[in-house]
């Protein structure tokens, strides 16, 4: 009788493949190639070979998180044969009509289908709706390899938990769901899965659970957010500060500590869209979750007419008015710029011909210029602005002083625009304002 998957993993008989080696797949494949062997895939050779040299493309990971891994990077879909249980972390976007983009999803199904042998394990950690791995990916699988589910080789769905920027909540600390396609299939991945979870494994009784509880993950946190988003924006009509009114009833037990903000990024920006699609195909259209979408998806442009409407409170000309954006990435201390809503808020202010600066002391200027079209400068120029939107609390924002904004003001007065409120007890003279 044929050992089971665990056994021939951690036995040296069968080694683990991570396809997609960004934000998420990386850490999972170098995790795991500090206990068994590990092949490491991605499409994008340049990528891959700044792996081999102890690179994260990300600037996530330090090189020393390379050293003693066993790991073979590489472009290659047939070095993915010599595995046994690959792990499918790439990523799920969306398109321009805010639907479902499963393309880089497929080709993985793709890749692996070409592969994939009997008594293989493959794992989607990819950020779906329920249903998505047994009647999107599935059949990709059985039709390339001409194999079929259950009998042949397994499937499951573990959802992704890494929360770029944080080294607290990491892949090891986090509790990990696990859905198979068979109980079997459930109890060997979760076993798998136990080689690097410390906080261990929780199993469901099904892929579909599985999926359900990643995308509500980030639905909750998106419903929560808009209704701060909306608050914020009555409190502006009524002239107080959200953040004050926050900080008093959070001194209540029970009251839930969310704060107004941009929301983008890969996860919180995107994942209800997948959730309303499929409600959408099974006949329900979902309201409040619709409605959370539309409040968070406004933030940019009202951030940059708020900024707009203070300029000219002023008595300056929006045209030809200086705006300074300090942050362009989707959060703090990280270097992503996918689906940053801050891109909204300069796209407003360039609507009423408003010249815009942009600074990042992470985000790379490449990468703004190939994804939106827009540049980075390399810093501010002194005496030069009638405002500064501090859109995103990087830590080397989070030190400077009234000074040193009035410095980059012209004649040293200006509007500041502290989108998350960090400086909110700090300004004394500026025409400050926050969400």
């Amino acid at each position: 009788m044929a050992s089971e998957i665990y056994d021939r993993i951690v036995g040296g008989e069968a080694c683990v493949s991570v396809l997609g080696l960004g934000y998420v797949g990386l850490p999972i494949a170098l995790a795991f190639a500090k206990k068994v062997k590990v092949v490491g895939f991605d499409i994008d050779e340049e990528r891959v070979e700044m792996m081999r040299q102890g690179i994260d493309p990300s600037g996530e990971i330090g090189a020393k998180e390379f050293e003693g891994c066993d790991i073979e990077f590489t472009s290659d879909p047939g070095g993915l044969s010599t595995a046994s249980f690959h792990i499918v972390a790439v990523p799920t976007p969306i398109n321009p009509s805010q639907q479902p983009d499963l393309a880089p999803l497929l080709s993985a199904s793709h890749i692996l289908g070409t592969i994939i042998k009997k008594g293989d394990y493959v794992v989607y950690e990819s950020t779906v709706y329920p249903g998505c791995t047994e009647d999107d990916c599935v059949p990709v699988l059985e039709n390339h390899s001409g194999l079929k589910m259950g009998s042949d080789f397994s499937v499951g769905y573990s959802p992704e938990r890494i929360n770029p920027g944080d080294k607290v909540n990491t892949l090891e600390t986090i509790v990990k769901v696990v859905g198979g396609c068979c109980q079997k299939a459930t109890d060997q991945i979760a076993s798998v899965y136990d080689l690097v979870v410390k906080a261990g494994t929780h199993k469901v009784s099904s892929i579909k659970v599985a999926e359900a509880s990643k995308i509500i993950e980030n639905t909750q946190r998106d419903l929560n957010i808009a209704l701060v988003n909306e608050l914020s924006i009555i409190f502006n009509k009524v002239g107080i500060n959200t953040f004050e009114v926050l900080e008093a009833a959070g001194t209540k037990w029970n009251f839930l500590p969310f704060k107004p903000g941009l929301v983008g990024g890969h996860c919180i920006g995107i994942d209800p869209y997948y959730l309303t699609w499929k409600s959408n195909k099974l006949g329900y259209h979902a309201k409040v979750i619709n409605s959370a979408r539309y409040v968070n998806d406004s933030m940019g442009f009202y951030v940059g007419k708020q900024t707009v409407k203070k300029i000219l409170a002023r008595g300056v000309n929006a045209l030809g008015a200086k705006v300074l954006v300090m942050g362009l990435t989707f959060k703090e201390n990280i270097e992503d710029i996918r689906n940053t809503k801050v891109v909204d808020v300069v796209k407003e202010l360039k609507s009423f011909n408003v010249e815009v600066d942009i600074v990042d002391p992470h985000a790379k200027s490449s990468d703004a210029e190939q994804e939106y079209g827009i540049s980075l400068i390399e810093k501010p120029i002194k005496n030069n602005y009638h405002a500064i939107i501090v859109a995103v609390n990087h830590d080397e924002y989070s030190q400077l002083t009234e000074a040193d904004f009035a410095e980059l003001l012209e004649g040293g007065d200006g509007v500041l625009v502290d989108v998350k409120g960090i400086f909110r007890d700090e300004i004394k003279n500026l025409d400050y304002w926050s969400l």
